[in-house]
């Protein structure tokens, strides 16, 4: 460090704090150690009795903290994401709408694995709210190497690590099926679920349909709901393996390509997810619920809902995977999605 004159500061590092004391206001630091002087920063100074104080001589090729925390910000966000106020050289991403948040492993790995640097973040797949922290990065020494930043570049790669797929505002059609529901034996009770989930996330449920155990109706009713607008098809009911159990033969028979009948997830093992591509290249995510969305709390379709209602593609892969955290514990105080139910 060096002493400097204060009116020639601009610009420099301040290597320690800096206390204001104002007689019954305030007693505390007007500027942190690491803080970046700026011009109107000089005339504080000055009425503080700081005519001279100490900063650290910049060196060619070397970061300060709060510089090195802009780059790891800039390789995160997306344009959904804002940054917060550096302090004490750190920078929070916050979401500018509501959405899914999305993260590169591989790439935010990588940059963690150079040393002297930090980038953490919520889990993948995580729904957000507008203001949310999504995620801090900063550098664990006051200042660093330029090389080293430009490593970190690298490392990101060309994508942002960070990605928020705002929700959509789609109309969803939902097909009801069972002969049990279309002849008044029961109460449809599983609708209301489904739409009450839907709501949440800002679409709306512009159709519904009820029909029988009838293959070939369920199937001419999906294809029915899409040319009249549907931007997503929910199948309730029908999905097991029992006799009149249809709806996973009749998603199957209108050309939709299958991505999963199955999911290693409780509750939510007979899940079937489908995309039914239009003329026009399009694909209508079509979806066959099991029976325990209708009275569990959380299952299967709390996973999968925000990823369609986001246009994120939902790979076999993916469903796959979910195996490691697919169990939920049906906790007496349900705190989803602060959980480990869908996170690995």
């Amino acid at each position: 460090m060096k002493e400097i004159e204060t009116a020639k500061a601009v610009g420099h590092v301040l290597c320690h704090d800096v206390t204001q004391i104002i007689r019954g206001e305030k007693k505390g630091p007007a500027f942190r150690k690491g803080h970046v002087i700026c011009q109107e920063d000089i005339p504080v100074l000055l009425s503080m009795g700081k005519d001279h104080i100490y900063v650290w001589e910049k060196k060619k090729g070397i970061l300060h903290e709060n510089e090195a925390a802009q780059i790891l910000y800039d390789i995160c966000k997306n344009e959904y994401m804002e940054p917060s106020e550096v302090k004490e050289g750190k920078i929070e991403l916050r979401a500018t709408a509501d959405g899914l948040l999305k993260i590169r492993k591989d790439g935010m790995l990588a940059v963690n694995m150079l040393g002297e640097m930090m980038i953490a973040s919520r889990h993948d797949n995580t729904v957000v709210k507008k203001g949310d922290v999504l995620a801090g990065t900063r550098i664990i020494p006051l200042v660093i190497e330029e090389e080293k930043m430009n490593r970190a570049r690298e490392a990101a790669g060309t994508e942002p690590l960070l990605k928020l797929l705002p929700f959509q505002k789609k109309n969803v059609g939902i097909v009801t099926t069972g002969n049990e529901v279309f002849y008044g034996r029961i109460k449809d009770t599983f609708t209301p679920v489904v739409k009450e989930k839907i709501e949440e996330f800002g679409s709306s449920v512009t159709m519904e349909s009820l029909v029988g155990d009838e293959k070939e109706k369920i199937r001419d009713e999906i294809v029915h709901m899409i040319g009249k607008g549907a931007q997503l098809v929910v199948c309730t009911g029908g999905m097991s393996v029992d006799p009149d159990d249809r709806t996973p033969g009749a998603i199957a028979d209108t050309g939709a390509r299958v991505v999963t009948y199955g999911a290693p997830v409780l509750p939510g093992a007979m899940l079937m997810i489908a995309y039914y591509k239009k003329e026009d290249g399009s694909e209508i995510p079509v979806l066959g619920l099991p029976g325990c969305v209708m009275y569990a709390k959380r299952t299967i379709f709390d996973l999968v809902l925000p990823r369609v209602l986001a246009d994120d593609p939902v790979t076999k892969e993916e469903i796959a995977a979910l195996g490691v955290g697919g169990l939920c514990l049906n906790c007496k105080t349900c705190t989803f999605p602060n959980c480990g139910f869908g996170k690995a």
